[in-house]
């Protein structure tokens, strides 16, 4: 594979006249740095989607623009600037895709328990999919030809179906479904056949198709108003901090799940998830505190857990909650301190 070659990836733009193009390729950081600064966001998103950790997702992403800035006197312009990083960032994604383990979270991993387990050993030999720091990311597609939007693209079930696909499915799905690029703009972007691609393709729609919701958070949002999700969000977290048991029942679905990554056990339905709330953060009542918050385009929750020696609520887990109509089906708690670092939320509140 050409690494860096351009490739004819979008129709030819009036990007080549920019000024700052033409002083970035003398070697204007600054110039270059403003070129970038509109995108940066959507490609960080696109890293991501690809590596399931925003961690990753930057150091992906520095490496990628590391690598367009030492190729840029070689872009011709044949492609618009956007497209040449997308496929600068893709191929970033795809050389550590390969040198690494798929993503998962606990319900990739084994059945659900029925009962709650307590003094689990978190499970360090797994590379658990993460949160998204969702701000910023425009709600709209990246492209008409889209087929999703680019929050519906960051939701956890999506994210999640992407990591049971191999990196050239992942990226080509993501190329064609979420930027909108054609089957052979894609095939310039890997360095393929656009028959290699429409394989790939009619692969992976198969696959997650069968792994995600019919339908997604974001059309699930916005059939409730804002005042609706907040309430969810502000009763969830009252019912942690009372230890009301019934309170909670009130706000799941029958079929609900809860998972904590990195722990490997997980729950389904309604019983064995209240066997594990009564169990562990239920009988922590007054405490925790709780912050709303937003990730992967879904609504979220950073839990503190009170720590005597600190004499404050230390940061526990994210809870990143999937809603089914005004019910949460899903609660998915990302336990470390580093995914309110990502997220912008304290490492702690008095």
């Amino acid at each position: 594979m050409s690494e860096l070659s351009p490739g004819p990836v979008e129709p030819a733009a009036d990007v080549a006249e920019d000024p700052d193009l033409a002083r970035a390729r003398t070697g204007d950081n600054a110039a270059f740095t403003r070129l970038l600064e509109p995108l940066r966001r959507e490609l960080h998103a696109h890293c991501y989607r690809m590596l399931g950790s925003t961690h990753d997702a930057d150091d992906a992403l520095q490496d990628a623009l590391l690598r367009a800035w030492k190729a840029l006197a070689r872009f011709e312009g044949r492609s618009s600037l956007r497209s040449w990083l997308y496929t600068v960032a893709t191929r970033t994604c795809l050389d550590a895709v390969a040198s690494r383990r798929r993503r998962a979270l606990p319900v990739d991993l084994g059945p659900s328990s029925d009962r709650a387990v307590v003094g689990q050993t978190p499970l360090t030999d797994v590379a658990w999919l993460g949160p998204y720091p969702d701000t910023g990311l425009t709600t709209g597609p990246a492209a008409p030809e889209a087929r999703y939007e680019q929050r519906e693209a960051v939701e956890l079930a999506f994210v999640a179906a992407l990591h049971h696909l191999p990196g050239n499915q992942r990226a080509a799905l993501l190329l064609f479904e979420v930027l909108g690029f054609s089957p052979a703009e894609i095939a310039a972007t890997m360095d393929t056949t656009v028959a290699s691609v429409n394989s790939a393709l009619q692969r992976a729609r198969a696959t997650v198709s069968g792994k995600i919701p019919a339908r997604s958070q974001q059309l699930t949002l916005r059939m409730m108003d804002d005042a609706r999700v907040q309430g969810i969000v502000a009763e969830y977290s009252s019912a942690l901090e009372r230890g009301d048991a019934d309170a909670l029942v009130a706000l799941l679905t029958e079929d609900v799940t809860w998972s904590m990554p990195p722990m490997p056990h997980w729950y389904r339905g309604i019983d064995a998830v209240m066997d594990f709330a009564t169990t562990v953060p239920l009988t922590s009542c007054g405490s925790w505190q709780h912050l709303p918050a937003t990730a992967n385009g879904q609504p979220a929750v950073g839990c503190y857990l009170w720590n005597e020696a600190a004499g404050a609520h230390r940061a526990w887990a994210v809870n990143v909650l999937t809603l089914r109509d005004d019910r949460i089906a899903d609660v998915t708690s990302f336990i470390g301190l580093e995914h309110f670092t990502a997220l912008g939320l304290p490492a702690s509140v008095t």
